[in-house]
């Protein structure tokens, strides 16, 4: 990419006043080179079947492209038109709750033949408007996509369709595989094959879970396809993936594999939001950024996140700057806002953009502008920020699926799921200033790594279990923890003495475990209060077989049993953590594990973040980023240049960070 993106998503569509000419003029002072448009309206496009008008298109696209400010097209086949619904209900999804009702976005099968008819019809038809113009510089396909549930009559006849090439035709194997003879759920006839709506079963219904996220692959594919028929080379194509929810961005999406639905995009995309004012921490910004980066292993795309957002997510002054900067810090190549102004009907009124409702300048606005002096500045030292970490976490979506069906334990009152163990260990690492990518079953990357963390890897291959053992034996180092290697790919326990394969590289075995109580972890190795100390949620009593023991379980009845345990294989090392550990103790066993892999630790600490990376003219390029409302003083750095104020550091000379504040020093 030639220079930084900054913008907005821009819905002339919705304003009460014609104030288009404004909304350009104020744009252009704030720096605005970009917006996103039409994603989110496909009745006004088409308010009757076959009837057509995108005059809103067409006005945004004029007046942007006489301010010289690119626009991005979405296509516009998230929510569905009413016409449609009423002549065809059956384009609604049927999930576990039956049939939709309309009014909701994303409501639609993705699979419908009739649902597909019309979406690339509307695609095509706005493609014809905006695929040659100047302005144009790319296109998202969808927004958001997921499988929504879907799981009618159709969806189902494709998924006995899939198993029957998965096992080859052979029902007694898929019986034998998915343990389907329990409570009488046997299938002896391909014709009898129930609804899998209604399973208990774990394994069947996680590979329909499965199965389900393959139609997003395929629908993007589809979408791509034919956005490809008009677009031009150096028009980008990309997708806004979102992750799991909790009142924001936390883990890993549920129902989309990124890593495969990002195949045909050219580049990746995604929107982020998170909490502000006293709770901000970047923590997700991060994560998200670095799961984005992860898919193409290249930079990706911004489009959207918070302005000013929720009432509880207006930001403190300099918190909207922090942002943009971190977002570029973990190689985002755009900053864009959802959205340019705020709505006045409808059920995001509330969800405001850099514009209150007023349209006047307000605070947060002020100091969009002065982001955007500043990337304009800078973006040729910025864009394109390139990163070699020698860190991986391994992701999966089974493994998430899995423990859905099977979790964890309980901490106060809630289930603890699969993100919480990847957010427990990701966010110690983020404090701890080590950057890391992301890794998923398939990658083929291993080697690129020093240290590859693996957070309860409950479902896998065996084929990969024996994969990160040869790691490991050639030279690298492992970090597993609990709920690791259990079952196979279709949740079959293994009947051997767990973990799975893994116990290999990791020399130590387990038969028991159980939710702990009153139970501390030694603390020779790793120190720490007897409250960091604590075991959590859920231990496995592990049984060392060669593998050294780092820390024993303190209680009259598992102190027998080790809790996290060391073990040499070939030229490598494991660490075994049988136990969910408070996130102090977690940092400490990070720490040790670090310094064996050799990967140096950041002297400096949260709530300073600190980021690096290489920028197109082969310099180094590090974001000091402070997270907190107090000063923070840093004096541990090589001469360069700090951009964003223009001065030249000599080594090690100290720099003030002010509340909320940012740095970015370039070096050689």
């Amino acid at each position: 990419m030639e220079h930084l993106l900054y913008g907005a998503a821009y819905y002339e569509e919705y304003l009460p006043v014609d104030r288009l000419e404004q909304d350009v003029e104020m744009m252009k002072a704030a720096g605005i080179n970009v917006v996103r448009i039409a994603e989110s309206t496909w009745s006004t496009c088409e308010p009757q079947d076959g009837v057509f008008d995108f005059s809103h298109v067409e006005r945004v696209m004029d007046a942007m492209e006489k301010a010289g400010i690119s626009v991005i097209v979405g296509t516009p086949t998230y929510a569905v038109p009413t016409w449609m619904v009423k002549s065809y209900p059956e384009v609604l999804a049927t999930t576990k709750q039956g049939r939709g009702i309309y009014g909701p976005r994303q409501i639609m099968d993705i699979t419908n033949p009739v649902y597909l008819f019309y979406a690339e019809r509307v695609i095509r038809k706005l493609m014809e408007h905006t695929a040659h113009r100047p302005c144009m510089i790319g296109f998202q396909l969808d927004n958001e996509t997921k499988y929504y549930g879907t799981a009618g009559k159709n969806v189902q006849e494709g998924f006995v369709k899939y198993l029957r090439e998965k096992f080859h035709n052979d029902l007694d194997a898929l019986n034998h595989e998915f343990g389907l003879d329990y409570w009488s759920n046997r299938i002896n006839a391909w014709e009898d094959f129930p609804d899998v709506r209604g399973t208990i079963n774990g394994s069947l219904g996680a590979e329909f879970e499965k199965y389900q996220r393959t139609l997003v692959d395929r629908f993007l594919v589809w979408q791509a396809q034919i956005v490809g028929e008009y677009r031009r080379d150096d028009q980008f194509v990309t997708q806004n993936f979102d992750f799991d929810w909790r009142g924001h961005s936390y883990g890993v999406q549920s129902c989309v594999n990124h890593f495969h639905a990002a195949r045909p995009l050219t580049i990746a995309g995604v929107d982020i939001y998170h909490p502000t004012q006293d709770v901000l921490t970047g923590a997700e910004i991060a994560f998200g950024g670095d799961m984005t980066r992860s898919l193409k292993r290249d930079n990706y795309l911004v489009l959207e996140t918070e302005a000013q957002g929720f009432p509880e997510w207006l930001p403190y002054p300099g918190q909207l700057r922090l942002q943009a900067y971190s977002h570029l810090a973990s190689g985002a190549n755009s900053v864009m806002y959802w959205h340019w102004h705020s709505l006045h009907n409808a059920i995001e009124t509330y969800w405001k953009g850099l514009l209150s409702h007023d349209f006047e300048e307000n605070a947060t606005y002020r100091e969009a502008k002065q982001i955007g002096r500043e990337l304009a500045e800078h973006s040729s030292h910025l864009v394109n920020l390139k990163k070699r970490n020698r860190t991986a976490i391994l992701v999966s979506n089974e493994a998430l699926t899995a423990l859905n069906w099977f979790p964890i334990g309980t901490k106060d009152g809630a289930d603890v799921t699969y993100n919480d163990i990847v957010r427990w260990i990701y966010d110690a690492l983020y404090r701890m200033n080590i950057e890391c990518d992301f890794l998923w079953p398939e990658s083929t990357e291993l080697d690129e790594y020093s240290w590859i963390i693996v957070p309860a890897l409950y479902a896998a291959p065996d084929e990969l279990l024996h994969r990160l053992n040869q790691y490991v034996e050639q030279g690298g180092h492992l970090l597993a923890t609990f709920k690791t290697a259990f079952t196979n790919e279709n949740l079959k326990v293994s009947h051997r003495r767990q973990p799975h394969i893994l116990k290999d590289c990791l020399g130590v075995t387990y038969q028991q475990f159980t939710r702990p109580q009153n139970v501390t972890i030694s603390g020779e190795t790793f120190g720490g209060s007897v409250e960091e100390r604590r075991a959590e949620v859920f231990m496995e009593l592990l049984q060392p077989q060669g593998a050294a023991v780092l820390a024993s379980y303190e209680h009259p009845a598992w102190n027998p049993y080790a809790a996290v345990t060391e073990n040499t294989y070939g030229k490598g090392s494991a660490v075994y953590v049988g136990c969910k550990t408070t996130d102090e103790m977690m940092t400490r066993i990070l720490r040790y594990c670090a310094e064996k892999a050799g990967i140096p630790a950041e002297e400096i600490a949260y709530p300073v973040i600190v980021r690096k990376g290489k920028n197109q003219y082969g310099r180094e390029i590090c974001y000091y980023l402070n997270y907190s409302s107090e000063i923070q003083k840093i004096a541990l750095h090589p001469a360069g240049t700090e951009l964003l104020g223009g001065t030249e550091l000599r080594e090690n000379e100290p720099v003030e960070l002010e509340p909320w504040g940012v740095a970015v020093l370039e070096y050689d």
